[in-house]
């Protein structure tokens, strides 16, 4: 998402600068939109081990950092609780740059007590008091708007939801959906589940594996890493997919009958639009399908909090069943018109480039 939105405010005449850790090698530029990408090092041990990321920035990221700030107008800054976010809120208040926030997430509801209590403590006094000092504010659902309530904002907040490509999330005819399969070797007849998100506690992967055991006549589709492995489950209609991105994700998708998305504490994830996108029934917490209530038609919230692990279990795999015993091709098209009307990337990025330019005029 950060760096889509990089990317469309160059194209509307902002000389963007992305930095962010170098867990990942920086992107290329690509033509015809100069984004510049930096990365710097950073020590990101807790998502190795914990599967919470946390990346800790030496004195030389700080520097390079605190650099950046200063060459800039105007600072774009995701989430709120990291070590970088913290860093670059200081700079920007010490230098006197105009700071927009963008909060993806509230609570998370970790089952790992002392992680609760240190996310709630995070939140409390570290994340509430960046967002009251920030010029301005995004929220990118009424969720986790609702979870900041409360906060003396310094001017209004505003929810922007996360934008969608289109043109290349978008739904598949029969022959496509058959020549996905084919290329990620799934079955042509089965129901295929797809999940996409990292593998760590939050995204629900063990609720994913007590319903992939309870539905072993559903093929169960993961994308994504992280410090859990689904291949250790030993399921034999269990396949996990590492490592894709843009048109090849989409192809995945499209390569599905239903997503589901058991996490919590994430508001309204990227992924969810995407799925709808192309075509896909939703499965996903009660939270998210609450996130906007324009998309509640389209999406079948299961609450996840109430019951123990195998009453929730079931919950899922009920709504599971449920979506597949309904299925109609032809919501596809209306899923997908409703992300191209709801979530466009162009409306979203007119409305940054509309905050950052008054921002920057204020600040002159």
């Amino acid at each position: 998402m950060a760096g889509r939105l990089a990317r469309e405010l160059a194209k509307r005449c902002f000389q963007v600068t992305w930095l962010a850790t170098s867990a990942s090698p920086a992107p290329e530029v690509v033509e015809n939109c100069p984004v510049r990408a930096v990365g710097v090092e950073a020590w990101n041990a807790t998502e190795r081990h914990l599967g919470v990321p946390y990346p800790v920035l030496g004195l030389s990221g700080m520097r390079r950092l605190i650099e950046e700030v200063r060459a800039a107008e105007a600072v774009i800054l995701h989430d709120s609780l990291y070590v970088t976010s913290i860093v670059t809120f200081l700079a920007a208040k010490a230098l006197e740059r105009p700071l927009l926030v963008v909060q993806h997430i509230g609570e998370v509801p970790y089952r790992n007590w002392a992680l609760r209590g240190l996310m709630a403590m995070a939140n409390r006094c570290l994340a509430r008091t960046l967002l009251a000092s920030a010029q301005q504010v995004v929220f990118i659902s009424e969720v986790v708007h609702a979870f900041f309530h409360g906060v003396r904002f310094r001017r209004t907040p505003i929810v922007i939801f996360n934008g969608v490509d289109t043109g290349i999330f978008r739904p598949a005819s029969n022959n496509e959906k058959r020549l996905a399969r084919h290329r990620f070797d799934l079955p042509q007849s089965a129901q295929v589940a797809l999940f996409v998100g990292r593998f760590v506690e939050k995204k629900g992967l063990r609720l994913i594996r007590s319903v992939a055991a309870l539905r072993p006549a559903i093929t169960w589709v993961l994308a994504g890493w992280g410090v859990l492995d689904p291949e250790a489950w030993r399921l034999p209609n269990v396949r996990v997919i590492r490592s894709l991105s843009g048109e090849d994700l989409a192809q995945l998708y499209r390569s599905s009958d239903l997503f589901v998305l058991p996490s919590q504490g994430e508001g309204f994830p990227l992924v969810i639009q995407e799925a709808l996108a192309c075509g896909l029934p939703v499965v996903c917490g009660a939270e998210s399908a609450t996130a906007d209530a324009a998309a509640a038609p389209f999406l079948l919230g299961v609450d996840l909090e109430v019951g123990d692990g195998d009453e929730v279990a079931n919950r899922l795999a009920g709504a599971v069943d449920h979506v597949v015993g309904g299925v109609d091709h032809d919501d596809a098209r209306r899923r997908f018109d409703f992300v191209q009307t709801r979530y466009s990337w162009t409306l979203a990025a007119d409305r940054y480039a509309d905050v950052l330019g008054d921002l920057i005029a204020e600040g002159a």
